[in-house]
């Protein structure tokens, strides 16, 4: 049962598990965009999310951020090294454009770490700012990346979807702010520290809502979409009324995160089987 439980927390901590939920979104992309998934380009959104995620959480505490000190980190380092050098070979099965798309969210990546400002450490330091900027480059890899590969213009539908996906992974960032607000420094300036618990919640359902109607503007809606998107905004406000269980490492981690993967599915079913 301990190994088991191991196997289960590493999964988690060393982002395998994010990495599938942004694979799922690149999925639900595709399936709107009427294309089929490309191996090479979800094969290196999978490495490059699991290199970026580790870098972001581990980096930071690592001596000029590369020492880790720490033995269960250097696993989940010596992990991350092998899945950037798959990233690289799969990155370089794609075309330019998805090149230099990779190379602007790799940036904001790597200066929401490092250092940027004097008066900040990094972008993660400045106030307010880490959840959009975490949204921007989930949106440019589940969106951006997939349409650049089926080579389709990046029209006003584009644009409704990329916002609709910023949207989606604020509310799924909320929880864990919830949660973190009493570990927080406070100079971070988090929703629940500026809002508070509550109103952080109705934000968030405000959020979800936004999310849903804006699919009534896009020019073209494919044939499920209303419905499971219907389905997955009345999963993101349970989640979010739920305050009592965001305190559980477990349901943040893993049922919070599993939400894109649980969408992605119910497109795969109704499209195999309806």
């Amino acid at each position: 049962m301990r190994t088991l439980k191991a196997i289960f927390d590493f999964y988690l901590d060393a982002s395998i598990h994010v990495a599938i939920a942004v694979i799922s979104m690149a999925g639900v992309t595709f399936h709107l965009l009427g294309s089929s998934s490309d191996i090479n380009l979800m094969a290196f959104i999978f490495f490059s999310v699991i290199v970026c995620y580790n870098f972001i959480k581990y980096g930071v505490e690592a001596y000029k951020y590369l020492i880790v000190s720490n033995a269960y980190h250097k696993v989940i380092q010596m992990f991350s090294f092998v899945c950037f050098v798959f990233a690289i070979y799969f990155l370089l099965q794609l075309n330019r454009d998805i090149w230099i798309a990779t190379a602007i969210l790799g940036v904001l990546s790597a200066l929401y770490a490092l250092p940027l400002l004097p008066s900040a450490k990094n972008l993660r330091n400045l106030a307010g700012l880490k959840i959009y900027i975490v949204a921007f480059v989930w949106a440019g890899f589940s969106v951006l990346l997939p349409v650049l590969d089926a080579k389709m213009t990046l029209d006003w539908d584009f644009a409704v979807t990329f916002i609709q996906r910023m949207l989606l992974v604020l509310v799924l960032i909320l929880p864990f702010e919830i949660r973190d607000l009493q570990w927080d420094d406070k100079s971070l300036r988090t929703l629940p520290q500026v809002l508070g618990i509550k109103n952080t919640t109705r934000l968030g359902i405000g959020l979800v809502l936004i999310f849903f109607l804006m699919t009534f503007l896009k020019d073209e809606i494919h044939q499920n979409e209303i419905v499971l998107r219907l389905i997955l905004s009345a999963a993101l406000i349970l989640v979010l009324v739920s305050k009592k269980r965001m305190q559980s490492k477990y349901f943040v981690m893993f049922w919070v995160e599993a939400i894109p993967i649980f969408w992605f599915c119910l497109f795969w079913w109704t499209e195999n089987y309806f």
